[in-house]
């Protein structure tokens, strides 16, 4: 399969330790509101800018495109983000600052990871030594590699079914397995080392997490999903109670 168009996204929420080595090079680079103060510490080039830019400490740059959306939108800054870069080609999204910090941001953050999914693409988001990303009618190849015992994998049904699962090269292997999104069945499963392992879903939807360290996996789909992440919606929300003055 032709490799995916990668996109690095910089959000404005928690950084670890080392974030930097693992940033992609020569990827196109979107900075989400606050994301850009991050870029400028990593020393890192960004290709737009999005957001409302109120939390915004530092001058912003002349050389990148800029959106301005409004401080009571719809669309988290996030997800505005993501359809700059799905516009651009990308459908594989390297996410930085988006776990971490307020709970809801997190779970709104892996909700995103779903909708890449769910519409042919792949989003990795990069937390304190782990990564989440979801996978919907495909699978997940991780390279044999080494290090210490213990190296997590978890995986969740997504959708209220997940149908012919399977996960082979773990500690705890499934075959053809069904999950439910109101079950926890693959909770803590762990990298052997110098073993390949292999995670698909033939029907649904699954969350996963694995280690930072880990090598990334190769994603396929058994039917690649077609979908579009739609426009940069630069309207203020018409849910508000009272309309901004």
């Amino acid at each position: 399969m032709e490799p995916l168009k990668r996109c690095v996204v910089l959000a404005a929420g928690d950084y670890y330790d080392h974030t930097r080595e693992h940033v992609p090079d020569r990827a196109l680079t979107i900075a989400a509101d606050g994301g850009w103060d991050h870029a400028c510490r990593l020393g890192l080039h960004v290709d737009a800018l999005i957001g409302d830019f109120d939390s915004v400490r530092l001058k912003l740059p002349t050389d990148a495109a800029i959106t301005r959306l409004p401080a009571e939108k719809d669309d988290p800054d996030l997800l505005s983000a993501l359809k700059v870069g799905w516009s651009k080609g990308s459908r594989e999204f390297h996410i930085f600052g988006g776990l971490g910090g307020r709970v809801d941001h997190t779970i709104s953050n892996i909700q995103l990871m779903v909708r890449l999914a769910v519409r042919g693409g792949i989003g990795f988001l990069y937390g304190d030594g782990t990564i989440v990303t979801a996978i919907h009618n495909g699978s997940l190849d991780f390279p044999a590699s080494g290090g210490p015992e213990g190296r997590m994998v978890s995986v969740f049904s997504h959708t209220p079914v997940s149908s012919d699962v399977n996960e082979i090269g773990l500690k705890y292997q499934l075959q053809h397995e069904t999950m439910y999104g109101d079950a926890v069945q693959g909770l803590s499963n762990e990298l052997l080392n110098d073993t390949p392992a292999h995670i698909d879903v033939h029907e649904g939807t699954l969350v996963i997490t694995f280690p930072i360290d880990a090598p990334l996996p190769q994603v396929s789909w058994f039917k690649r999903p077609v979908g579009d992440l739609g426009d940069v919606n630069a309207s203020v929300s018409s849910a508000l109670a009272v309309a901004p003055k």
